[in-house]
């Protein structure tokens, strides 16, 4: 009697330790599945939050309305400052070039002061089918429909000036005419500008673009402030921001330099 109510707790007392260990056990799996989860999910909120914060865009990437605009013409421009001069002069018989400028960029800021400029007609409709009074018989075309468009003027030796226009992507002269609008002054401050300009638009935009590379847009052969002849250089670089420089028309030295940041 006492002999198996002996065995009778033994195996009592085993089973409860079993039981005990059982549940020890169930209790510390649920509790490493439960850490496991909320690692994992810790895991993948990290992973989210860089993703959001690398795809804010730039703001350095943003160009302004002139930048747009000179991207736009310079894009659709196939026709170099070089190529472009060399067609101007072309077309006036012993001819310098004293002005060359591609519209649409920057207009406003390019209009010179000079006498000669006065009868550039930029922006407006080209007379329609009538010969060139240089006599080179060019024929007139609808500029501004077929892109952009070279504008040049041309002096004679005796300062008397030439608009040639010309088309920036073919390359094809779309006008060539005398300026009218000139009297003796015009063409005589003209001329003496022309004899002090050593150097040429050419070598004035070769030295621009050595000090900042990019497209020439413009030159124009004006006053120093009584101080000599200069070229003024307009050139846009890759950034699609407009530096222009004043080179000495005598020697190529720069003697002055502004970026515009619009």
């Amino acid at each position: 009697m006492n002999s198996a109510s002996s065995r009778s707790r033994t195996l009592q007392a085993v089973g409860a330790l079993s039981l005990a260990a059982a549940t020890a056990l169930l209790m510390t799996g649920c509790g490493q599945s439960s850490d496991s989860a909320s690692s994992a999910a810790t895991s993948e909120a990290a992973k989210v939050v860089p993703q959001k914060q690398t795809t804010s865009p730039s703001a350095s990437a943003k160009l302004t309305e002139d930048q747009q605009e000179r991207k736009k013409v310079l894009d659709a421009t196939k026709v170099t400052f070089d190529d472009a001069a060399t067609t101007a002069t072309g077309e006036v018989a012993g001819g310098k070039l004293v002005d060359l400028d591609l519209e649409g960029v920057d207009d406003d800021d390019n209009q010179s002061p000079s006498p000669t400029a006065t009868g550039s007609p930029t922006g407006s409709p080209s007379p329609t089918g009538s010969p060139s009074p240089t006599g080179t018989g060019s024929p007139s075309a609808s500029p501004g429909a077929d892109g952009p468009v070279w504008a040049a003027e041309v002096a004679e030796k005796d300062g008397t000036i030439h608009t040639v226009r010309i088309n920036a992507v073919d390359g094809k002269v779309i006008e060539a005419r005398v300026d009218t609008d000139q009297d003796a002054d015009d063409k005589k401050q003209t001329a003496d500008r022309l004899a002090q300009a050593t150097q040429t638009p050419q070598q004035a935009a070769k030295v621009a673009t050595e000090k900042k590379k990019g497209t020439v847009t413009s030159v124009s052969l004006e006053d120093n402030d009584g101080n000599g002849a200069i070229w003024q250089v307009d050139v846009v670089g890759s950034d699609w921001k407009k530096t222009t420089f004043d080179v000495d028309a005598k020697n190529d030295t720069i003697v002055r330099e502004e970026t515009d940041e619009d």
